[in-house]
């Protein structure tokens, strides 16, 4: 049987949210760390991506003040080795998802200079364009 997390009602909403988007039920994760240590990218990441599920199962909303949710370059190495088969990229992308629905603009394509544009990781791009164009 697998164990759920439960959360306070006042919570509940950003956490529902999340799942929805993501299509992850979130509250099946027990924090084991494989996710955070599967990852090639958590030296980069304000907070790892285990942190990024606990703070979401409490519905905690300044999850989304970090900048890992835009780190995450969805290479699937943490789905690959949940033992709860969880997607933690896609909790991910819901995240940046719901704080681009905000009218958030993390990044201006306009004012990157073409020598930067190689650097930076090409899903904070895709979510530039989406929230360009939606």
């Amino acid at each position: 049987m697998i164990k759920r997390v439960k959360i306070k009602s006042s919570n509940r909403d950003f956490l529902k949210k999340v799942e929805t988007l993501s299509g992850e039920d979130i509250t099946v994760c027990d924090r084991c760390g494989v996710c955070t240590g599967s990852c090639p990218l958590t030296i980069e990441m304000e907070i790892s991506p285990s942190n990024i599920m606990k703070m979401v199962q409490l519905g905690q909303e300044d999850v989304m003040d970090y900048n890992s949710m835009w780190v995450c370059s969805t290479c699937n190495y943490c789905t690959a080795r949940c033992p709860r088969g969880l997607d933690v990229s896609k909790v991910a992308e819901a995240l940046r998802q719901i704080k681009l629905r905000q009218s958030f603009d993390k990044i201006n394509i306009d004012k990157i200079p073409k020598e930067e544009l190689r650097e930076l990781p090409q899903i904070a791009l895709i979510g530039a364009f989406r929230r360009l164009t939606s």
